[in-house]
């Protein structure tokens, strides 16, 4: 019963389109994933200019502000000279606020815009995927558990009495409804098999032991 733990199905033709799934969620989201990458390194150059505008402001302004002090030594006029250096000083103070600004605005925006184009091509195929990957897990455990026991396959095989093509039906018996009334064990079984097969599970190794 080990088969039961895995998503996958046991019979080829399905665990194929499964794996096929697999292959393209994995191409898909790898590719937007790239996008999104290549989006925020675009905008993240808005982000490195305003740091390097702060940087360099920064470096400006205490070279004004050491010029200033400089000048306020100077006889005479060393305060009409240390007024509008210190004051070309603040202001290049202020445009290192701006770049600094400027740097974590668009640090932030290279992520959110990242996600807005990655998210919703990624989840718009990945949720799909995921809501039909547990529903056939759900679907393969209750198979499973159910071929387990005797009152298991008798269920199993009236849900392919009532679900399965007549073709399919009768290659299990000619009559199969009769046979399942009359607890005919081999058909019944068989009905199961078939009905887990459309579940895409293969009987082999799930049958209960008599």
């Amino acid at each position: 019963m080990k088969s039961r733990w895995i998503p996958y199905a046991t019979t080829p033709g399905r665990l194929l389109r499964q794996l096929f799934s697999d292959v393209v969620i994995v191409a898909w989201t790898t590719v937007w994933v790239f996008v999104g990458l290549a989006v925020h390194s675009a905008v993240a150059v808005i982000a490195d200019f305003g740091y390097q505008v702060q940087s360099g402001a920064n470096g400006v302004a205490g070279n004004l502000d050491s010029a200033g002090d400089s000048a306020d030594n100077v006889p005479l006029i060393g305060d009409s000279l240390a007024k509008p250096l210190s004051a070309a000083g603040d202001a290049a103070r202020e445009i290192a606020g701006a770049g600094q600004s400027l740097g974590v605005t668009a640090s932030w925006l290279a992520w959110l815009l990242a996600l807005a184009v990655a998210a919703p091509p990624i989840l718009a195929l990945m949720m799909p995927w995921l809501f039909l990957r547990v529903r056939f897990f759900r679907r393969q455990w209750t198979a499973v558990t159910l071929a387990s026991t005797a009152a298991g396959e008798e269920l199993l095989a009236l849900r392919a009495l009532a679900n399965r093509p007549l073709p399919k039906l009768a290659a299990i018996d000619p009559d199969p409804v009769g046979a399942w009334r009359s607890q005919d064990r081999t058909a019944i079984r068989g009905l199961a098999a078939l009905e887990l097969r459309a579940a895409g599970i293969r009987a082999t190794n799930l049958r209960r032991p008599d």
